[in-house]
């Protein structure tokens, strides 16, 4: 072999062996730059939530107005949704028999106390006994009681409005035959106010306490919400619903009227036992109640971490086991990341 043949295959050699450690070199794998990924710090879950339901705007008082003797209604002043004023005439029975009776106890009255006159006489002169005086002083006495209920019955033939309000309920008219006590109008006394009246159940009532504000929309007023206050509760619940009335008291509005329709959002407190409030971003793989996040640890490396999935509120999802107070975890971005990437932190709220 010549010397030029030599040379030749050595350079041959050489390009062959540069080929091949570019080859290798390509074939090595690149490590990924650091992925930009928002990230936050876990935080314990608020103590408070807010419970959103709905309610019927009333009158907060409704009263039943009737007579306290039975008799037929004479007359009736007015109709149904009409205003009326304090000491209004609202209806009426007829009282011939009520006068009638009223005379009558009237008359026993002065019957009786002549008697008991006649009788303390002869008793100072000794001709009747003190067991007779006795008789004479308690029959005058009954007749006076007679008088005062019939003048009571009288007073009360007509009924009369308590305070300002509106005819809710008209259960009577002219002519008809009413027993003592049966409801005859409801009135809805306008001077006490209007109140959003919302049922709720037992472990909601439960949080919820007179003098608690809230926010109130009704939209039949406006779309906007309006501060109310608790101002009653019920002490004992719905034989049929199980559940509790609360009453929010509305501020005054002309156009507020009875029966509208109405929801009110009060913040109440709730246990939640030190869970972990996270974004609904940060969770991902879930399945069954649990679910996956990525913990950042200093080197900012990111590392699956398995959770357990609470509740979730208005704007958080609880995680009631699996992170701590202070883990940093990826909020948004963790469809591009994998296990043992580098990131980038960008800082976030929840």
């Amino acid at each position: 072999m010549t010397e030029c043949s030599q040379r030749f295959l050595a350079l041959i050699g050489t390009v062959l062996l540069l080929g091949c450690s570019e080859a290798e070199s390509d074939e090595q794998p690149k490590e990924r730059a650091p992925v930009p990924a928002a990230t936050i710090i876990a935080s314990t879950a608020s103590q408070n939530e807010t419970i959103t339901s709905a309610g019927t705007v009333r009158l907060r008082r409704e009263t039943e107005l009737g007579f306290t003797t039975s008799g037929k209604v004479s007359s009736v002043g007015y109709e149904e949704g009409d205003r009326v004023k304090r000491g209004a005439t609202l209806a009426a029975l007829d009282n011939s028999t009520v006068s009638a009776d009223l005379e009558s106890a009237k008359a026993e009255r002065d019957r009786a106390a002549a008697e008991y006159g006649r009788i303390k006489s002869l008793y100072a002169d000794g001709w009747v006994t003190k067991a007779r005086l006795e008789q004479a002083d308690a029959a005058l006495r009954s007749a006076k009681a007679r008088v005062s209920a019939s003048g009571f019955a009288n007073r009360t033939a007509h009924i009369h409005a308590p305070s300002n309000g509106i005819i809710l309920s008209r259960n009577i008219d002219v002519g008809q035959i009413v027993s003592t006590g049966t409801t005859a109008i409801i009135l809805g006394e306008t001077d006490k106010g209007f109140v959003l009246k919302v049922p709720f159940a037992d472990a909601d009532a439960s949080r919820v306490r007179v003098g608690m504000r809230a926010n109130v929309t009704i939209s039949a007023i406006s779309d906007a919400a309006i501060e109310a206050v608790v101002s009653e509760k019920d002490g004992r619940a719905d034989e049929r619903t199980g559940t509790f009335e609360v009453s929010f008291l509305l501020p005054a509005n002309s156009r507020l009227r009875s029966g509208q329709l109405g929801t009110v959002d009060i913040e109440v407190s709730r246990d939640n036992e030190g869970a972990i409030a996270i974004p609904a971003t940060a969770i991902f793989g879930v399945r069954s109640g649990e679910g996956l996040v990525f913990v950042v640890d200093k080197d900012k490396k990111v590392k699956t971490r398995n959770v357990i999935i609470g509740e979730l509120t208005d704007d958080s999802l609880e995680i009631s086991s699996g992170l701590s107070e202070g883990d940093v975890i990826v909020a948004n971005g963790t469809e591009k990341l994998q296990d043992g990437d580098v990131i980038k932190p960008i800082s976030t709220t929840k």
